[in-house]
């Protein structure tokens, strides 16, 4: 954690170096010590500073300085750093003006120069100055902070796009976070420009693209080498799987996610059936152990970036990407995995992202305190958030077409379900409209089985519906069944189109899709289990049928 800071400023160099030496003696271990002799020069750091969250503890001043007087630069630095302490250095015939500054800026104290022996006419007043600072301080949060409206969509985007990559950050509403309300105003930054993102280097994006935040964050979206063995494209269970087993067996591996690892396994706030983990644990915990190990191993991450296309030339793959570069390898792994579905329902597209949203329960459930949120879906994703959405909401309501759960959803989940008291089940329920100005606010709920609609109060909608393949992107000649799901191995001999495609001499690998060396893994796939196990599982094989076909070519 960063030490608090006590800044010193006075325009004499040799005063100002024999204040330095003094409170580092003193207080240099608690404290860093800033010092300068220019009041402009340490006006104009003071929104740096802010802007990095560095905490200054007291400012110490001298009184008589050329650019202006030591109670107006203590008054200006006081509406950056309200809470600091504030000490006026003074000679004998300025004591009038300190003890008038003690009512117009709130002076904590005021000093006599010299101040010579310091441990007895410096250092005890600091100290209780100090002391008195520390009671009362909390220490701010350190890493990004996020400047926003609660029901904007760039900031929910943001905010998603962290959170799934574990980013630490500190969400600001700009309606109602005084601490916000300040990074807008020192940096006089216009409301209508936000979110605004603060990093710790004290730089800011204004309503950035995620790739403007991911590169600030560190991430690459930048190939590194002329060619891979293998490109994994999408970093879900399956992806995350074949990468670690790519890259502990000697592959050059690369991982293209546009989002976060973890797909949608990766907002689940509980699994609580995957092997090995008695007590269950959290999607993210699950990607963040798999993507460290597959780092370990040497596999290059290439986020957030976007495929656009796949084409095919001298049994080389081109990675077409979405900034223009494209990415050569050997084999690929289409990973790509399903989306939830977009809710049938009027005006709802008005509000996604401003109270409908699709997954990210752990990232909005804080804005839904003490309201009543609505479920739609009834498999193990809608049950887990509900489950973690309890922990906030007044109510969380389950909206399903079906009679009850029993189909859809593991029975671990149906039992945590009913032993939640304020998790209630709506069966045979469609949501019709949605209502809201610039947030959702009501939506109409009907049972289909007596037509009974009712318009009912929500602060926010979780859509989990259905599962469409992601693979609208894919551009090359690959077989997919009438949902879109990609069809691989022996499937293929059914459909007249493979055998135009295909021209080898042996049957496609049960993971090898109608292009050799382009194999499939995890939900994308047609006959897929849905199950994050068995989608670990297909990744991992998926590698051994890439070690098969790079033998023959």
């Amino acid at each position: 954690m960063k030490k608090p800071i006590v800044f010193t400023l006075d325009d004499d160099p040799q005063v100002l170096r024999a204040v330095v030496r003094d409170l580092r003696n003193e207080f240099g271990k608690d404290f860093r010590i800033m010092s300068t002799t220019s009041a402009k020069e340490a006006l104009a750091s003071l929104t740096d500073l802010k802007n990095k969250n560095e905490a200054i503890a007291l400012f110490l001043c001298d009184q008589r300085m050329p650019e202006m007087l030591g109670v107006d630069f203590l008054q200006q630095a006081k509406e950056v750093y309200p809470e600091a302490k504030r000490i006026l250095l003074t000679a004998y015939s300025d004591t009038e003006a300190a003890i008038k500054a003690i009512n117009e800026v709130q002076l904590d104290y005021y000093l006599m120069k010299p101040w010579d022996p310091p441990h007895e006419r410096l250092y005890p007043a600091l100290t209780d100055q100090l002391d008195e600072w520390q009671s009362s301080h909390v220490p701010d949060f350190q890493g990004i902070r996020i400047v926003g409206y609660q029901f904007s969509p760039r900031s929910h985007q943001i905010k998603d796009f962290l959170s799934g990559n574990l980013i630490p950050y500190q969400w600001l509403d700009y309606e109602s976070s005084i601490a916000g309300q300040d990074l807008v105003a020192i940096n006089h930054i216009e409301p209508k420009d936000l979110p605004a993102v603060f990093f710790e280097d004290g730089s800011f994006l204004l309503n950035p693209e995620i790739q403007q935040v991911g590169e600030k964050t560190g991430m690459n979206s930048k190939a590194s080498k002329t060619m891979y063995d293998v490109t994994i494209i999408g970093a879900g269970p399956s992806g995350l799987a074949a990468a670690v087993y790519g890259g502990s067996e000697g592959l050059s591996t690369a991982v293209i996610e546009k989002r976060a690892p973890g797909g949608q396994a990766g907002t689940s706030s509980r699994i609580e059936n995957y092997l090995g983990f008695p007590n269950g644990l959290s999607g993210s915990d699950l990607s963040r152990r798999a993507f460290s190990q597959a780092t370990r191993f040497g596999v290059e991450f290439l986020s957030p970036q976007e495929v656009v296309s796949i084409s095919v030339q001298d049994h080389y793959k081109i990675v077409q990407l979405a900034d223009g570069s494209t990415l050569n390898t050997k084999s690929v792994i289409i990973t790509t995995g399903v989306d939830y579905r977009t809710l049938e329902a009027i005006d709802v597209e008005r509000f996604t992202g401003a109270g409908v949203y699709y997954g990210a329960a752990t990232t909005e459930a804080h804005a839904c305190r003490n309201s009543d949120v609505y479920v739609v879906g009834g498999g193990n994703s809608a049950g887990q958030a509900a489950m973690y959405l309890a922990n906030f909401a007044n109510r969380v309501l389950i909206v399903i077409r079906r009679k009850d759960l029993t189909a859809t959803m593991s029975k671990y989940l149906i039992d945590q379900i009913a032993a939640t008291k304020n998790i209630h089940i709506l069966p045979e329920t469609e949501i019709r409209q949605v209502y809201g100005d610039d947030r959702l606010a009501a939506i109409d709920v009907e049972n289909i089985a007596t037509g009974i609609k009712e318009k009912v109060n929500a602060a926010a909608l979780f859509i989990f519906i259905g599962a469409r393949p992601v693979t609208d992107w894919i551009t090359l000649d690959i077989i997919k069944d009438e949902k879109g799901f990609i069809e691989t191995g022996r499937e293929l001999l059914k459909y007249e189109s493979f055998k135009k495609s295909w021209k080898l001499n042996r049957e496609p690998y049960l993971l090898e899709t109608c292009s050799p060396g382009i194999f499939v893994a995890g939900d994308v796939r047609a006959g897929a289990m849905n199950r994050v196990a068995s989608a670990v599982g297909e990744g991992a094989m998926a590698i051994k049928f890439v070690h098969q076909y790079l033998a023959e070519n």
